[in-house]
């Protein structure tokens, strides 16, 4: 359940029975023809669909995250680490004062890496509390599943383009683009990444059919509700 779906005399009621929470992490950034927020729309969304058989409650995901490599990309928005490690512990300190002793963030972005390390570094002032990190796009069974559709994916292909993250109205190209060097990037500033990726797209076709993104969705779903249902210990 989405906690803007509650008040907070329900979410009193709810913590005398249940004390996990779902945390969403996302990014604004560049994504070729797709929405700038396809990353926060795929963590909060799953999140929602896996947390629902247990109404467990799923907070609005975190918009900014870590991404410098893509600033010069209007519409992009990064955060510096140190900012984005403490916006994570301020978070769990928020939940943990309130009775949240179990939460499980569902992370959309590659680049907010450095927020599991602030996460752990939480846990060993709170010992009483759990904390999941979950990259749900590359996570064992979900990855397998894309590779098994198509080997050539990466950030901004059509691995990430589910009808919810499209925009209307935006046609794409119909090809597969060659595969950046991902060392490469590595190695440049903003504006070098920009002119080397162009459009944004790190490589693959930028569209599949509904039906392969629908069961990759079913097999992502399924992998993050198991981390809700156990592994807390």
């Amino acid at each position: 359940m989405k906690i803007a779906d509650m008040n907070w005399f329900q979410v009193e009621t709810y913590l005398k029975s249940d004390d996990r929470a779902i945390v969403p992490l996302g990014s604004t950034e560049q994504h070729a023809y797709l929405s700038n927020a396809v990353d926060s729309i795929l963590a909060e969304k799953i999140s929602v669909e896996a947390a629902e058989p247990y109404g467990i409650p799923v907070f609005p995901a975190l918009a900014f995250g870590i991404t410098p490599y893509f600033a010069t990309y209007p519409g992009s928005i990064t955060l510096r680490m140190d900012t984005y490690g403490r916006i994570i512990t301020d978070i769990l300190d928020s939940l943990a004062s309130t009775g949240f002793k179990r939460v499980l963030f569902v992370n959309g972005h590659g680049g907010n890496t450095p927020g599991q390390t602030a996460a752990l570094e939480w846990l060993n002032s709170n010992p009483d509390c759990r904390i999941r990190w979950h990259n749900w796009w590359n996570a064992p069974k979900t990855l397998a599943k894309v590779h098994a559709i198509d080997p050539v994916a990466s950030h901004a292909s059509w691995m990430e383009n589910f009808p919810w993250t499209r925009l209307p109205n935006i046609g794409m190209p119909d090809e597969q683009k060659p595969m950046a060097d991902l060392d490469k990037l590595k190695t440049m500033d903003a504006g070098k990444v920009k002119e080397y990726l162009g459009d944004g797209n790190f490589g693959g076709r930028y569209q599949r059919s509904d039906e392969d993104m629908q069961a990759i969705w079913d097999v992502a779903v399924a992998e993050t509700r198991a981390l809700i249902e156990d592994g807390w210990a």
